[in-house]
């Protein structure tokens, strides 16, 4: 297709400065919501090109509008620019350099292909029917970055988008090649914390005690029956008890126990089931044994809902530039979860994967996102800030196709 040889040749061409900026955000981190070096990177990447760009009070959001030669539709592209609070463990000479903190889920790739994505588009603006708006977001990572630049009027400001198409690297596809899915693509998240509290005494004597221990586990066991034997099989949930805290020494029974997990689901009928019912089986196991079980639930993100019609889109877009086998259907959800959920609630839109498996490794095998050894094919965003631009000019020209 003559329109994806002008996008993919020119991403090719930008590739050595879309992954000098990569690594310069690689090599210095920052977490949450406020990224001044990220976004002071990213604005020198685009110092001289005609842009407006805008800034919200609460945070580092930021949104970068192209406007072509004709008024049309709106498109919103985005990508995510946090970091996680993890060491980092590979031998790249562009290493993290500060301590404890990591790109690890490919925010710095997002942010520099999103970056490349102005710049080619910049250079073809006479190729768009209307008008492109680039998020750059912060606090993916638990902090509701999405959510902040929605309630700071970023997202619907004039024009307000007509479609929404974002993209997350993954090393566990083949590099290169696309993925997603039509509906629940990602799931949603909750933190459950559960305080159980006994009686204390001395670890000889537990007939003169209630012990929270044997309760704190056999309320785990009993979760996860819960899961199999009340939620739908083809709306699953999962649940995990990640943390078991209590006691102080081998001959003391303490008085409380404290389970922390998280509850991820697909559909928001499956998590409120869940949700109920967690409560309901630690509540009664507990009181089963002269016990008590406090639940917290700490809502997370939202299921992430892809709109059919923009898979559709995103899907003919990379066939049309990489062949059949360049698009992969996904099979079933992933259970992480993410704030563009949030967007997607707002616009049609969908989210893909682009495969970075890094050379010579298996995908298979390769060190996942938010793996101190996660690594990635930087040769791949090229193929990511093509599909930015190609997407944007099909969807400007044609909307979203009917299903």
């Amino acid at each position: 297709m003559e329109n994806g040889e002008v996008w993919l040749k020119g991403a090719k061409a930008l590739l050595p400065e879309t992954v000098t900026l990569r690594r310069k955000i690689h090599e210095h981190p920052e977490l949450g919501l406020h990224l001044p070096k990220t976004v002071a990177a990213v604005r020198e990447a685009l110092d001289g090109l005609d842009v407006k760009i805008e800034h919200g009070p609460s945070s580092s959001g930021m949104i970068v509008t192209l406007q072509g030669p004709t008024q049309g539709r709106t498109v919103l592209l985005r990508g995510d620019m946090d970091a996680l609070p993890m060491p980092e463990d590979t031998d790249l000479p562009f290493k993290s350099k500060e301590a404890g903190r990591m790109h690890a889920c490919g925010h710095d790739a997002h942010t520099a292909m999103l970056a490349g994505a102005v710049k080619l588009l910049h250079a073809n603006r006479a190729r768009l029917a209307g008008t492109v708006k680039f998020m750059f977001q912060p606090g993916e990572e638990g902090y509701f970055g999405a959510v902040k630049m929605i309630e700071d009027g970023l997202i619907d400001r004039h024009p307000k988008p007509d479609g929404a198409f974002a993209m997350h690297i993954t090393p566990n596809v083949p590099s290169g090649m696309f993925t997603s899915k039509a509906g629940a693509m990602m799931a949603a998240t909750d933190v459950i914390n559960i305080k159980v509290s006994g009686k204390g005494g001395h670890a000889s004597q537990p007939h003169f005690a209630v012990d929270p221990m044997p309760v704190a586990c056999e309320i785990v066991l009993a979760l996860q029956s819960f899961v199999t034997r009340k939620i739908s099989a083809f709306d699953p949930v999962v649940l995990t008890i990640a943390k078991i805290d209590g006691g102080t020494t081998n001959n003391v029974i303490p008085e409380t126990v404290n389970l922390v997990g998280t509850l991820r689901s697909v559909s928001e009928h499956s998590r409120k089931r869940a949700k109920e019912g967690l409560t309901h089986v630690a509540k009664k196991i507990a009181e089963a044994h002269e016990a008590r079980a406090e639940v917290t639930l700490t809502p997370g993100y939202d299921v992430t809902i892809n709109d059919g019609r923009m898979v559709d889109l995103a899907a003919a877009t990379v066939r049309d530039m990489f062949g059949e086998r360049g698009f992969m259907t996904m099979p079933s959800p992933v259970m992480g979860a993410e704030d563009w959920s949030y967007v997607l609630q707002r616009i049609p839109g969908c989210m893909v994967f682009l495969g970075v498996a890094p050379e010579g490794c298996d995908h298979h095998h390769a060190a996942p996102c938010h793996s101190n050894k996660m690594m990635l094919d930087e040769d791949a965003m090229a193929n990511g800030v093509a599909l930015y631009a190609a997407v944007a000019e099909r969807f400007l020209e044609q909307g979203l196709p009917a299903r």
